[in-house]
């Protein structure tokens, strides 16, 4: 503002002082011109007589002998070394002799200052080829006269133009400062924890790139913190496979105080991860698509999972069927977030149904999806969307809410998705949509869904698994 207002007022300066100094003259010319006018008037009078009388009517009618702003200086004009008529003066003279004499000598128009303004001499010759000299009298009103106006009116808009530049200087200012005094406000609020702060991406370019820039970054670490987060929960949670192992042999070894202690143990041991579990999660996290070449075979991990939860059920006596693991099945999925979310299935079958309870793992290879069935013939879930609905703040014992959030990440993660409904054995059925092409996101979803709906494009990779007992 101030640069813009130095530079206004210059060139306000540099234009406004001449062009008034221009005005000025043009009136002082103006009055001059009007002067020679009525001198002018005078001639022809004069070229036919030099009467006093006749002389000061045609004085008379003009505005400045009207006034007395007129006079008339006739010569003597001698003969033969005699005076034939005597030197006429008429109206009042305010010039000097001295200027009547270098008018007559130069011949033409001449302009001398007098007190109250200047006067016009113009000379005029006459029939006996003497030079008499019209006088008329300018006066300083009329020689600055619509010169203060226009002086006033170019201040006006001299200063109309400086107000006007501050103004555009100031808009322009605050286009600029005001984007970055927000990215200063939302780098320092960032700075202290406040991780929703964001930049409107508006402004001049390169404050627009710089919110941008800002906004991608808070993005990436609001990202970086979630996946921190989640990575210390899901790790938690994977503990909770060999917990239950240690639950379920605890409750085996009978009645004693070590038996009791290491109940109480495994027990406390599982509030402890649960605990670690809810305060690492706070945000619904991203799971990230797997990168090119990632990937396992979903019948491997099948079959390497069943080997280990296979002795616990036969310890419980559960019955377990496989179906479509026979051969390699490709999924774009990593192989310790395939197993991760396995042993959070199985893992939850043993904890919520009793001793016992058949189970059984389907896999169906599609033309664009997999389709993992975990079935069970417990009691089911009563509300599967509450299952389905992420964490637990503490009102389920013994459930931090992940295991089916893990499930979830993991479909997701190919553009696939999870649902549970009620499986052919009376309990419960979680399927797992996993698209093959991750790339088409909720499309291959589904695709997935007409899978299921068609049986005919699906691929059975192995005999429909029998009924229990």
């Amino acid at each position: 503002m101030k640069v813009c207002l130095a530079v206004t007022a210059m060139v306000v300066v540099a234009f406004a002082v001449p062009l008034g100094l221009v005005i000025r003259e043009m009136a002082g010319d103006r009055a001059i011109s009007g002067a020679e006018r009525q001198a002018a008037s005078i001639g022809p009078t004069l070229s036919i007589t030099t009467d006093r009388e006749p002389l000061e009517r045609a004085m008379a009618i003009t505005e400045p002998g009207s006034k007395g702003w007129m006079a008339l200086h006739i010569p003597e004009v001698k003969e033969a070394g005699r005076t034939v008529r005597p030197a006429l003066e008429i109206g009042t003279s305010r010039s000097t002799a001295k200027d009547i004499a270098s008018t007559r000598r130069i011949g033409r128009a001449y302009t001398a200052q007098v007190p109250g303004g200047s006067v016009l001499l113009q000379p005029t010759a006459l029939a006996s080829g003497s030079i008499a000299v019209v006088e008329v009298f300018v006066p300083e009103s009329d020689v600055s006269n619509g010169v203060a106006t226009a002086w006033l009116v170019l201040a006006g808009v001299g200063l109309a133009l400086i107000v006007g530049s501050v103004a555009v200087a100031d808009r322009l200012g605050v286009r600029m400062v005001q984007p970055a005094q927000r990215l200063a406000g939302a780098a320092q609020d960032l700075g202290e924890g406040k991780l929703g702060a964001r930049v409107p991406e508006e402004g001049p370019t390169e404050l627009k790139s710089a919110a941008v820039a800002f906004n991608s970054m808070a993005d990436q670490v609001v990202q970086l913190l979630e996946n921190e987060r989640e990575l210390a929960a899901d790790l938690s949670h994977r503990l909770r496979t060999p917990l239950t192992v240690l639950r379920l042999n605890a409750a085996s070894l009978g009645d004693g105080p070590a038996a009791d202690q290491t109940r109480a143990a495994v027990e406390q041991l599982e509030r402890e991860v649960d605990t670690i579990i809810r305060t690492a999660r706070e945000h619904r996290p991203q799971t990230l698509p797997a990168g090119a070449g990632a990937g396992c075979d979903v019948s491997e991990v099948i079959r390497e999972r069943m080997e280990f939860w296979s002795a616990l059920a036969e310890d419980e006596g559960r019955e377990v069927r496989l179906a479509g693991v026979d051969r390699p099945v490709r999924i774009p999925v990593a192989r310790p977030e395939l197993a991760a979310a396995l042993d959070a299935l199985l893992g939850n079958i043993f904890r919520h149904t009793p001793e016992g309870t058949p189970f059984s793992l389907d896999v169906h290879n599609g033309d664009d999806a997999v389709i993992v069935l975990v079935s069970d013939a417990g009691p089911g879930i009563a509300d599967p969307e509450a299952a389905l609905a992420r964490g637990n703040k503490g009102d389920r014992a013994g459930s931090t809410g992940l295991g089916l959030d893990i499930v979830r990440r993991v479909a997701e993660s190919t553009g696939g998705d999870v649902r549970i409904g009620r499986s052919v054995l009376g309990g419960t059925e979680v399927r797992i949509w996993l698209a093959l092409d991750a790339g088409r996101g909720p499309r291959s979803s589904r695709r997935a869904h007409r899978v299921v709906r068609r049986p005919s494009r699906l691929r059975r990779t192995s005999p429909q698994p029998r009924p229990f007992p």
